[in-house]
């Protein structure tokens, strides 16, 4: 059995195309430099500023911070909060610096779904490149909401996953920038099923895409933030800091693996019955149970999620 298999390895590594695979280490290579090119150029304001991710994240991010130090909601929390210098380390390794480096495989898989005939329109299941610019984003934001909001259910409801979303809700202090202290993997799980939104809406990808970024970036540090907003009776459609809070209370109604695991909108949770907002102190413990073992170094908290649990 053991020489068969050398013999099938042998005889398809003679066989495969060296030209095929000088192309895909090129492609890996042109994306790689790609997006080191790219975020260079963000940062030396090379870069239409609709389009300038880098200091969009800067500006949203400063904006809030300063609405939360003049309106605080929980008024004995510090400015510079528990692990504010670790939440904005987390901010720009996952925007950029974790980017940089996966964005190589990214393009190696759609090489490798191209070459089995699954293509960008291969699932297209509403066709919204007819539609008016408006709605077609509106459309693609909601579409991908979702897709996020049943992604953030996952992660919360297999173990393996929660392993790594522990880094998340490791935050004991809620701030804009805990909105982007994450793992990793989790750039993993999301990309795949934000693809297949997007494969869903016809590989509809347009240029006015970074309004649907960047709204979705404000409301996100929204969510995190030392603000009391709960946006009156558009509560029932867009998250807040109030009803996200409670995404992070160290106690969970009983049975319950989690809850408000909205992203930008709250409608999932409402439509689904995960909403769970009992009241608005802002005062409540914050963490999950055991986080007084978890890392508190960036280090430690992304090595965490793969060891096995004692």
């Amino acid at each position: 059995m053991l020489h068969k298999w050398k013999a099938y390895c042998l005889n398809f590594t003679l066989n495969f195309d060296s030209n095929a695979i000088m192309e895909y280490i090129n492609a890996f290579i042109d994306a790689f430099w790609g997006m080191v090119n790219w975020t260079w150029r963000s940062i030396t304001f090379d870069v239409p500023w609709y389009n300038n991710y880098f200091w969009g994240l800067i500006v949203i991010s400063l904006l809030v911070w300063a609405l939360e130090i003049m309106f605080p909601w929980r008024k004995n929390q510090k400015i510079i909060r528990k692990d504010f210098w670790l939440d904005a380390f987390y901010m720009f390794f996952n925007f950029f610096i974790f980017a940089i480096f996966i964005n190589g495989f990214y393009r190696l898989s759609e090489l490798g779904f191209s070459e089995i005939g699954i293509k960008i329109n291969s699932l297209t299941l509403i066709d919204v490149n007819q539609l008016p610019t408006w709605a077609a984003l509106l459309i693609f934001f909601v579409i991908l909401d979702f897709v996020q909001w049943f992604t953030h259910v996952l992660l919360h409801k297999v173990p393996a996953f929660w392993q790594f979303h522990k880094v998340h809700h490791s935050v004991k202090e809620m701030g804009f920038a805990a909105h982007l202290r994450f793992h990793w993997m989790e750039n993993i799980l999301y990309k795949p099923l934000k693809t297949l939104g997007v494969m869903v809406l016809g590989g509809f990808e347009p240029e006015q895409a970074y309004i649907v970024h960047f709204v979705a970036i404000a409301i996100g540090h929204f969510n995190h933030a030392n603000l009391k907003i709960t946006w009156g009776p558009l509560k029932y459609i867009f998250n807040n800091p109030v009803m996200h809070l409670y995404h992070h209370a160290y106690h969970l109604p009983k049975g319950s693996y989690g809850v408000n695991f909205g992203i930008s909108l709250s409608l999932w949770d409402y439509l689904f019955g995960t909403h769970h907002i009992p009241e608005d102190s802002g005062t409540i413990e914050l963490g999950f149970e055991g986080d007084d073992k978890f890392p508190k170094d960036f280090i430690g908290q992304n090595l965490y999620g793969f060891k096995r649990e004692k």
